[in-house]
């Protein structure tokens, strides 16, 4: 097998040509996944795992600003409902209606709306799909609009009595189309895309620019040195920002300046979450942004920016909206001839015209052009180049990603820590020849000069950051002296670690998880099996030890305390299973009930960029044979136990766990926090 320093002796194009093989195994890794799911878990998982909502009504359908027909979909929420959901801007759906109508033979979906309840079979045999896919234009809780192609048949909609109609995930071809595009378009490159492609694969070094440093008065030294190197650098530079250090304000800040040397940047992320985040950032420093796509969170401050909404909001959409009107109207007239043809033309020509003229002066106005990394691909970037990208969160991003705005792009400034949350790659061939080895890691490696290291940080408690720092950070994070004691009891330890091992193990498969559990203290009657959504795990003894150790330091604190400082809580696992075991036990408790708008129950994936003043982390895994999964991921453990201002609570079975070094490691650590 290739090692690392043979593969940098490749060239270039052959090292592209690789990650488009990795890619393509992944694609077709994740393509059967989702056939595999589609037809083996069933609606009721997919409904639990969030990727489907069902059932839902249909609400309006309009043409929105774009010109794109859309529909609205709502669902109905009960108190034991999983809120979230998987949907967001972009991401294909298709439609689908459950009849009741067939022998039953597997698993039932259960609807029950006051007094009625109906059953409807999950067979593959009872759902029809609809024959189109639509793109969610934006998600909220309980509400979804779709955009669809023009001339779909809304009213096949309006499902017939005896079905239900519901909306979820398709396999998302688009994503994987550009990130290909990107590959064969970087290979084939001349100019300066391919010499941001030479200089990345190789150890050719970096170009910079000579001034003098420049001082910034809200910034700490490292955060200074950081935007300094973003503005000296010709290239590409990195702000490598490890949890709590401000890397987004330093990102701002680099933003900030460079707009005082250029018109416009490009400024692209992962995630749309990233993206909203950054987006709000800015738009609070006085950037005017444009955000290509929807926020995740609506809200009337995420949506003022969007490019949806200043559009419709220009003076001169009315006018384009009654021509795209009369357009419409005139082809559903029957009779067509030669006039006809001419004034559909003239109709079309002027709503090009308007369409261009509002369009070019949105663009001429915004600063920052904001969007996903596979958003920039969007037609409305047509043609547009940029003296500078700024890719945020970078080390969570595939590399064929990324190579889809650099080609707009004149220089490079990547900003994340790839010590905390890895790409998502499914295919574990992929993950193994280096699929999951991120632009950012890749040039952090061949090009340590161009990297800043963040090393004061603002977020947690010395002792909670000391751990992190030593075996991710080579000990070199400093506490800043405003968080360095902080702490919501006196005396209290920063760190806990409760051992929930015992004699009675976890049993699971593929399918389903079972975890007994028989503890003092603990409920030992109902002893139930659960559904595991996939292979996902969870351990309902842990559950409740997890919420019994909140409630015991929720007593210590003082009720009455927690609600007039509103101290808030985090509850994370690794599995997305517990995180649902822990929701519904929340929602079942009567002592968390005037708490619950504090606590926040999550996967570590949810939690990325979040922080909360209590941190609890549920870690499952508790068997004979040491198996911890993907525990293993350290990276995400890092995300984990770095999210706690002033308490952090680990549960987990000891004797399972600290067979691997990190957890003994970590376990030790914990430990000796009692002798200081």
């Amino acid at each position: 097998m290739e090692t690392t320093a043979e593969r940098e002796t490749l060239s270039p194009i052959l090292e592209l040509q690789r990650q488009r093989a990795l890619l393509q195994m992944e694609y077709e890794e994740e393509q059967r996944a989702y056939q595999q799911m589609t037809e083996a878990i069933g609606v009721e998982r997919r409904v639990a795992r969030g990727d489907a909502w069902l059932p839902v009504r249909v609400g309006r359908s309009y043409y929105n600003s774009l010109n794109q027909l859309c529909v609205e979909v709502y669902r109905s929420l009960g108190d034991d409902d999983n809120a979230d959901h998987n949907f967001e801007f972009g991401r294909p759906v298709q439609f689908f209606a459950i009849s009741e109508k067939g022998e039953v033979k597997s698993e039932k979906y259960i609807h029950t709306q006051g007094n009625n309840t109906s059953h409807f079979s999950l067979l593959t045999s009872n759902i029809k799909y609809f024959p189109f896919t639509g793109t969610v234009s934006f998600a909220e809780a309980e509400r979804m609009v779709v955009a669809v192609p023009d001339g779909t048949p809304l009213i096949d909609l309006q499902v017939s009595e005896g079905q239900q109609l519901g909306v979820g995930l398709s396999f998302d071809e688009t994503s994987f189309r550009l990130m290909f595009e990107a590959l064969e378009r970087t290979m084939r490159a001349k100019g300066r895309l391919g010499y941001l492609r030479d200089l990345f694969y190789t150890r050719q070094k970096a170009e910079t620019f000579t001034f003098p440093d420049m001082g910034f008065q809200y910034l700490n030294k490292t955060q200074e040195r950081a935007v300094n190197e973003v503005l000296r650098a010709k290239d590409v530079a990195i702000v490598h920002g490890p949890p709590g250090t401000g890397k987004t304000t330093t990102l701002v800040e680099a933003i900030y300046e460079t707009l005082r040397r250029e018109p416009q940047v490009l400024v692209c992320a992962q995630s749309n979450m990233a993206v909203d985040w950054i987006s709000e950032k800015l738009v609070d420093r006085g950037l005017n942004v444009l955000r290509i796509g929807n926020p995740v969170r609506v809200d009337d401050k995420m949506l003022a920016f969007t490019y949806e909404r200043r559009f419709e909001a220009h003076p001169d959409y009315p006018q384009l909206w009654a021509l795209r009107k009369a357009i419409r109207e005139l082809r559903a007239a029957k009779k067509r001839g030669d006039q006809w043809h001419q004034k559909m033309d003239r109709l079309k020509d002027r709503a090009t015209e308007l369409e261009i003229c509002i369009r070019a002066e949105l663009f001429g106005e915004a600063r920052v052009i904001a969007s996903t990394l596979v958003g920039s691909a969007n037609r409305l970037l047509d043609g547009m180049k940029f003296g500078t990208l700024f890719i945020d969160e970078a080390a969570q991003a595939m590399e064929a990603a990324c190579w889809i705005p650099i080609r707009r792009a004149q220089r490079v400034v990547l900003a994340g820590d790839h010590c905390q949350l890895p790409p998502t790659v499914k295919c574990y061939e992929a993950l193994k020849g280096g699929l999951g080895r991120t632009l950012m890691e890749r040039i952090a490696m061949l090009k340590p000069e161009v990297v800043t290291l963040l090393r004061m940080q603002y977020r947690m408690h010395e002792d909670i950051m000391r751990f992190s720092s030593d075996w991710f950070y080579h000990n070199m994070m400093i506490a800043a002296p405003e968080v360095k004691n902080r702490s919501i009891l006196d005396l209290d330890l920063p760190i806990t670690w409760v051992n929930t091992g015992s004699e009675k193990l976890e049993v699971r498969s593929e399918k389903y998880s079972y975890i007994s559990r028989q503890e003092n203290g603990v409920d030992k009657t109902n002893n139930t099996s659960h559904f595991s959504l996939s292979t996902s795990h969870f351990n309902d003894f842990e559950a409740q030890l997890t919420l019994l150790a909140l409630q015991a330091y929720f007593e210590l604190i003082g009720r009455q305390r927690i609600l007039d400082e509103r101290l808030d809580v985090g509850i994370i696992s690794p599995y997305r299973a517990q995180v649902q075991l822990l929701r519904q036990m929340l929602r079942r408790s009567e002592f968390f009930k005037p708490f619950r708008r504090l606590i926040t129950i999550n996967t570590v994936d949810g939690f990325q960029g979040q922080e909360r003043d209590i941190i609890v982390v549920s870690l499952v895994r508790s068997n004979d044979e040491g198996q911890i999964g993907f525990l293993r991921d350290l990276r995400r453990m890092n995300v984990a136990i770095t999210r706690a201002r002033m308490k952090l609570i680990i549960l987990g079975d000891r004797r399972t766990l600290c067979r691997h070094p990190f957890y003994r490691k970590l376990w030790q650590y914990v430990e000796s926090l009692k002798e200081q």
